[in-house]
Parts: structure tokens; sequence; C-alpha cells
């Protein structure tokens, strides 16, 4: 079974993963040959015709019956299948986002709050900015990273390196420093906030030795290290929200004053307290928009 194991493995590293990569990266400029508009419209036909048929599509559904009770089969079939249209948009305007201009195109992008951006800027202070996987959530730290702000950002890696050289070197996110979850992500954000710089997360996936923070009503495991880290270096703390329009290539940024980061030197509870706060807005801007979050998501436990 070892030897299979690791028979799997090398092929798996040596020509599945470049396989992938070379699709990937035909995908990709197939897709930047046509217009981001039209690149979208393509992507929300393909998520909500091929969605629906993954068995995550299944998962998606349970979440949803269990966070909304009081909506009918067919008021969470529309939800659905306005995530998959999201999905789908995201995905096949990726390869576009090296042309985006969220600071001069108002066309395309409505930016409320952007002043914050630019006085937290001036401050010789450290700053965190988070969100959620809302509309195409990719433009939102490209969106404060356009307002002159270099920041460090905390992702999820690809499990296959080829793919995540494709991913950043296609994303446009020049004044981004991107590193991994984990103990280097830490490493960089600790370095990053000591030099009172900016850090970016998204916190609203699950983290397995996270903590139990309420959820839609219920305990979700939620990574603790945003809150502490605000903590430790008494950082700004900005609430970031991206809107997609309607089903179209369009977005509205809303970048939301600081919270207060409360201390009362019980830093383990002040964490927990601050993410409560956290998922507490997250969660009023998914019932907002229901069908532009991530509900094939294993957030709860079963």
């Amino acid at each position: 079974m070892a030897i299979r194991s690791e028979t799997y493995l090398f092929w798996q590293k040596y020509l599945g993963h470049p396989l992938q990569a070379i699709l990937l990266w035909l995908v990709v400029g197939a897709v930047r040959l046509v217009s981001v508009d039209t690149a979208s419209k393509f992507g929300g036909w393909f998520g909500r015709t091929l969605g629906p048929k993954l068995k995550v599509h299944k998962r998606a559904i349970n979440n949803l019956t269990t966070v909304f009770p009081e909506k009918s089969p067919e008021e969470i079939a529309t939800i659905l299948d306005d995530m998959w249209d999201n999905l789908g948009r995201t995905t096949f305007e990726f390869p576009h986002m090296g042309t985006l201009d969220t600071v001069n195109d108002s066309e395309r992008f409505t930016f409320v709050g952007a002043e914050l951006i630019e006085q937290q800027n001036k401050l010789d202070k450290p700053a965190i900015y988070w969100g959620g996987h809302l509309g195409n959530w990719e433009i939102l730290p490209m969106s404060i990273a356009q307002h002159d702000t270099p920041m460090t950002a905390v992702v999820r890696m690809p499990d296959n390196p080829w793919v995540t050289k494709i991913f950043y070197k296609r994303s446009g996110q020049s004044n981004i420093d991107v590193h991994p979850k984990g103990r280097l992500g830490a490493k960089a954000s600790m370095e990053t906030l000591r030099n009172k710089g900016v850090v970016g997360f998204m916190v609203d996936q699950k983290m397995n030795d996270g903590i139990a923070v309420p959820f839609f009503g219920r305990d979700a495991m939620t990574a603790p290290a945003p809150a502490q880290l605000a903590l430790k270096y008494d950082c700004d703390f900005f609430p970031c929200q991206l809107i997609r329009q309607g089903r179209s290539a369009k977005f509205k940024i809303i970048i939301n004053p600081s919270m207060e980061v409360k201390k009362t030197g019980d830093r383990q509870q002040d964490a927990r307290v601050l993410m409560s706060e956290v998922n507490a807005i997250l969660e009023q801007w998914i019932r907002q928009n229901p069908g532009q979050w991530l509900w094939p998501h294993k957030r709860w436990p079963d």
C-alpha cells in the first residue's frame, strides 16, 4: 500500500501537476482573448450549468436549508443558481485581474470608503483589512493595494505548485506579497505588522484547530489569528465588503471604518469576542446577498 501511494505521489508531482498547469495556462490564455464582460457572462453560464452536477451541490443545499429553514425549496434553488453564476463569473474574470483598475474605472467599480485607506496610509500604525468570500473576492485585496498600499496577504495556496505560479503571475497583484496559511503566513504577518505595514485576511473559512465562534447560530471553527494580531500589535481593523452588481462584471467595494479592538487584559477572551463580532458582520453581509457566498464550503461540523 505504501509503495502504491508513493508511486501515485511521484506521477502526480511529475506528470499530473504539470499537465494541470498546462491546461490552466491554455484556458487562461483563451479567456484573455475576449473582454472581461464576455468572459464573465460565459463563466456565469458555465457555473450555472456545471455547478448543480457537482457532489458539493448537495452540501450547499444542506447548509442553506439549515441556515434558512424559513425559505422554500424554490428560494433555496434561486440562491444556488445565483451562487453558481457568481462562482463561474469569478473564475473566468480572474485572467483579466491585471487589467482592472478599481481606483479610476468608476463605470465598473463603485468605491465607498477609499478615504479610509488614504487616511490610514498616513498614520504610523499597522492595519488589518479583512473580508470574506463574497462576490469576486479576489478583487478586494487588489482594490486596497491599488491605493498605494503594499499588503501582505495570507491565503490557502493551491495544492499544485505549478498552478500557484500561474495564479500569481496572472493575478496582477504586484503590490501584494502573498504567503500561505500556517507558519509562513503567520511569520510574514507578524513581521509586516511590527514594521507598521498592512495585512489582509479572508476570515470565513473553516480552521480545524481554530476556536469555536457562533456563525448563523451555530459554532464554527474560526481562525483567531486576525484578532490575535490586532490585539498584539494595536492595529486598525477594517471590515471590507465586495458586492457583485447583479449578473455582471461590475462591483461595489465598501471599506468600513475600523472596528474597536477592545482590550481587557485577557487576550484569549478578547480574541474570541472580536472574532464573534467579525462573524456577526459576515453573517449580516451574507444575509444581504446569500447568492454571492460559498455555500459548498464545509463551514460547520456535521
